[in-house]
């Protein structure tokens, strides 16, 4: 079946109106954090180191997914699988060291009752936990059907010449990057909040 010639793919739109209200969702709450800070003369919460190592582990899957979509781009077959396989690694690393960094201000009796600064950056933290999670099926689906599928010369060129496993690759690839992004915004907005006291 031949498909449509589209000036811009529909899944293009539906993930730009996506990211649009995500980012919408994450300005919201930077705003109301800023907001009641103010209003309240609440002191801000001092991110735990691990924030900083964490953003290292982000920053890393990032390029190791766009490394995999160059692979595929390049019809390197390994290295493709191997990119793909790394960025899981490093996601996965980041949601456990994220845990650990919760507990680490667990430990200093920072919870979610310690005041309202403390509840927005977990709430705030929590939501790009969970958005990060609703990625990782899709990765493993990439991994899975590279591993499965990948076997002979013949499977290979059939793969690398799927324009829709391209464009499924490309929009993981901005959904991932945003997130990276996002993360790093939201670690530099709560460093320049508990500088600016």
């Amino acid at each position: 079946m031949q498909e449509r010639n589209y000036l811009i793919h529909p899944n293009y739109i539906i993930l730009i109106l996506v990211l649009f209200g995500v980012t919408a969702l994450f300005m919201g709450f930077s705003v109301a954090y800023l907001y009641n800070r103010l209003q309240q003369g609440v002191a801000p919460v001092q991110l735990p180191s691990l924030f900083y190592y964490n953003s290292i582990l982000l920053i890393a899957s990032s390029y190791t997914l766009w490394s995999s979509k160059k692979a595929y781009q390049n019809d390197q077959t390994k290295k493709y699988q191997q990119m793909l396989v790394i960025t899981l690694m490093l996601t996965i690393a980041f949601l456990v060291a994220q845990v650990l960094a919760w507990n680490q201000l667990y430990a200093q009796n920072i919870s979610l009752q310690h005041s309202t600064m403390a509840s927005y950056m977990y709430v705030i933290t929590g939501l790009h936990f969970a958005h990060l999670i609703a990625g990782i099926p899709f990765l493993i689906y990439f991994i899975y059907v590279a591993i499965t599928k990948m076997k002979s010369p013949m499977t290979v060129l059939i793969y690398f010449a799927d324009t829709d496993k391209k464009r499924k690759l490309d929009l993981l690839n901005i959904y991932w990057h945003f997130l990276d992004a996002l993360w790093l915004y939201l670690v530099i907005f709560f460093l320049i909040n508990y500088l600016i006291k």
